[in-house]
């Protein structure tokens, strides 16, 4: 036997909202209240529930060498194929180096570049961002000097705020880069690569 409770809130003993639904928002519990989640408790978010724990995590990398200044890095790019690796979500899509949200949100975006800096050279690795498709700015950047014949590492990120993924976006680039100077790609493994965590809904 089948049994349906039908019933736009519930309330505990002493008249406070415990669930309350209007206008398809279903709200639990009450500003002030701690919600309790049981220690052996699964929480399952298959769906599509926006602003509710990491809805999407990607990761691509640059698979071959770039050996001149570059703004955007457009070619080269591919999505992490390597063992064990897996995205949540749609993930990120790129066109001509300029790098697409897949839903609004409040996203982690890493640069990391590793490669070998030229004598003299400081290589740059930017981050930039832009809130209208148009004009980009940087919000964060990193570099790495000369070291002989070893590789550095260079690491930098920053919160984008996408309240809206047809105009705000991000693109890479990386300057300074002369002579023998380069900055490394692989196919198969991360060297120079990019990460995007969405961290929660837009604010």
């Amino acid at each position: 036997m089948t049994s349906i409770l039908k019933a736009d809130t519930i309330q505990d003993a002493d008249g406070n909202n415990i669930i309350n639904e209007n206008s398809n928002t279903i709200t639990i519990g009450a500003s002030g209240d701690t919600i309790t989640i049981p220690s052996g408790a699964t929480i399952s978010n298959s769906g599509t529930a926006s602003g509710f724990g990491i809805t999407e995590a990607d990761q691509w990398r640059l698979t071959a060498n770039i050996t001149s200044n570059t703004d955007p890095i457009s070619s080269n790019l591919e999505r992490n194929d390597s063992t064990a690796f897996a995205k949540i979500g749609t993930g990120m899509s790129v066109s001509s180096g300029y790098w697409t949200f897949p839903s609004t949100g409040l996203y982690w975006v890493e640069f990391t570049l590793r490669g070998y800096a030229n004598t003299n050279d400081t290589i740059g690795g930017y981050i930039e961002a832009t809130t209208n498709n148009s004009s980009y700015d940087v919000v964060a950047d990193a570099a790495f000097g000369d070291n002989g014949a070893n590789s550095n590492q260079g690491t930098t990120s920053s919160f984008v705020n996408v309240t809206d993924t047809a105009n705000v976006k991000v693109k890479f680039a990386v300057d300074s880069i002369s002579g023998s100077s380069v900055v490394e790609g692989h196919s198969g493994y991360n060297r120079t690569f990019f990460t995007f965590i969405r961290l929660g809904g837009s604010q």
